[in-house]
């Protein structure tokens, strides 16, 4: 099997897993519990939060655990409109993941205003005008065609207006550099499963923890902020891989950009029309390819006939044939938008692998030839 779906979620570090492993079988005390069995997890909960903070360039207490990245967007989003007055105004991008914009909708219903900036048809926000807003999330980098925003910028732009900002990061934390102080964003979410953490565990920053109301109540857990006994295996888990990660990016961006050029130029060399999705600034090994007149689905039910993993469009939306509400919004024609498929090469990939999966396309395409 060649696995090439990374964006939809990677494979668990073996380091990540051997971290995990105590504090399922030996040392499992409450971390909230003051006795000296809950010490190991305790410790392990301190050191893991620090952990993390040091790869973003942020402190220990602006690092929230939660379950995953959906949950952070959620907070973010729902959590601070609801906690104002329904007068507050949101600005999020129209290519935002699901995470994020039927959180956006859900408070439209409840009376709030939203306004979905538009984007160019490399996905770049290209409407910067926040005057008014209160909130603006856009994120960092977009999972269906790998497109980054300029979120200094827009950042910057939001604080201009006097608006919050959030990015929803998690396709791009453990893959670039991320500094939230020279960023300066106000909120940031991240999800353990898309840089070879465990799945069921993701992280919030939150510059001032002030502008952010409880998740849920109970427990003093999270600061306060979260309640629930901390799931510390997993913690632990998402800290090691992520470090292990932030110490590897630039050998692993070097490598995934070579595998991307290798499978465009196979493409190209095979005759094979297609239109390659996104722009040239974006996340590594994300590669969204459109062929004309094809159907994405079948062309992905052929490749995993022969034995490799790939989405057509958004993985987390996989079971729906409608052209995604990205590639609509970049304009890409429906005679390509039909036929999409998202390869999203990992580190774990190789040459070879690259090779096969552009062997195997070519050779789907031959079949079609008469």
């Amino acid at each position: 099997m060649i696995y090439a779906d990374n964006a939809a979620t990677t494979k668990l570090d073996e380091d990540a897993l051997n971290a995990m492993l105590p504090f399922l079988r030996e040392n499992y005390g409450n971390a909230s519990q003051s006795y000296s069995f809950s010490r190991s997890s305790r410790k392990a909960l301190k050191e893991a939060r620090e952990t993390i903070a040091s790869c973003i360039n942020a402190t220990p207490e602006q690092i929230l655990f939660t379950s995953c990245g959906t949950e952070s967007d959620n907070w973010v989003i729902k959590g601070v409109a609801l906690s104002k007055s329904v007068d507050w105004k949101i600005a999020t991008s129209c290519i935002e993941h699901h995470a994020v914009l039927r959180p956006c909708k859900w408070l439209e219903n409840k009376g709030y205003n939203v306004k979905y900036l538009s984007v160019d048809s490399d996905g770049v926000v290209e409407d910067y005008s926040l005057d008014g807003i209160n909130l603006a999330s856009i994120m960092f980098a977009n999972n269906e065609i790998g497109t980054l925003q300029p979120i200094k910028r827009v950042c910057e732009k939001a604080h201009a207006s006097g608006a919050l900002f959030h990015t929803d990061a998690v396709q791009a934390v453990g893959h670039l550099e991320i500094d939230v102080h020279d960023l300066d964003v106000d909120f940031l979410s991240a999800s353990a499963h898309k840089f070879n953490g465990p799945k069921g565990i993701g992280f919030l920053y939150a510059k001032k923890t002030s502008e952010l109301p409880s998740f849920m109540n109970g427990g003093g857990q999270e600061f306060g902020f979260r309640a629930g006994t901390e799931n510390v295996a997993s913690i632990v888990g998402m800290a090691v891989a992520l470090k292990k990660n932030y110490d590897q990016i630039e050998k692993n961006k070097k490598h995934l950009f070579h595998l991307e050029n290798i499978l465009i130029t196979q493409l190209n060399q095979g005759d094979v029309e297609f239109i390659r999705n996104g722009s040239q600034n974006h996340i590594p090994g994300n590669v969204s390819l459109s062929f004309k007149n094809q159907d994405g689905e079948a062309l992905q039910h052929r490749l995993d006939f022969e034995g490799i993993c790939v989405s057509t469009g958004s993985a987390c939306d996989s079971r729906n044939v409608q052209i995604s509400h990205v590639l609509k919004a970049i304009g890409l024609s429906k005679d390509f938008a039909e036929g999409t498929i998202r390869i999203s090469l990992g580190k774990e990939n190789t040459e070879l692998e690259v090779n096969q999966i552009a062997d195997s396309i070519i050779k789907i395409f031959k079949s079609q030839s008469y």
